[in-house]
């Protein structure tokens, strides 16, 4: 039975598919904008906003939770200091996803997940 079991395990055991989503996101913090399977971003959705919504507030106990989860100078420091006030007034939905065409190899369903 599924009972209390929510989301995807995307072919992966828990500590794996916990660094995949820390590289995805890390990824769409810098590019703003990647191209990965649907089922990729639609589990890294909630895990992307609720990270940018820990940004929004400007204080050291936020940047040390975003150090903690992503452990990437480069990408906190452009999470708090770009992507947190550019959001500052917008209450949740950070996130758009557009599906693409099929994947040639596998016929994967592909999306973009992009920063609005």
């Amino acid at each position: 039975m599924k009972h209390l079991n929510k989301g995807r395990t995307l072919g992966r055991k828990q500590g794996p598919k916990k660094a995949l989503m820390k590289n995805l996101a890390k990824s769409l913090f810098l590019h703003e904008k990647i191209e990965t399977t649907l089922a990729k971003a639609k589990e890294i959705r909630p895990f992307a906003e609720k990270l940018i919504s820990r940004s929004r507030n400007n204080d050291l106990h936020s940047y040390r939770i975003l150090m903690r989860t992503l452990a990437d100078n480069l990408v906190v420091d452009k999470l708090v200091k770009e992507i947190g006030p550019k959001y500052k007034t917008r209450n949740g939905g950070y996130t758009r996803i557009v599906k693409t065409g099929p994947r040639p190899g596998d016929n994967a369903q592909m999306a973009i997940i992009e920063l609005v």
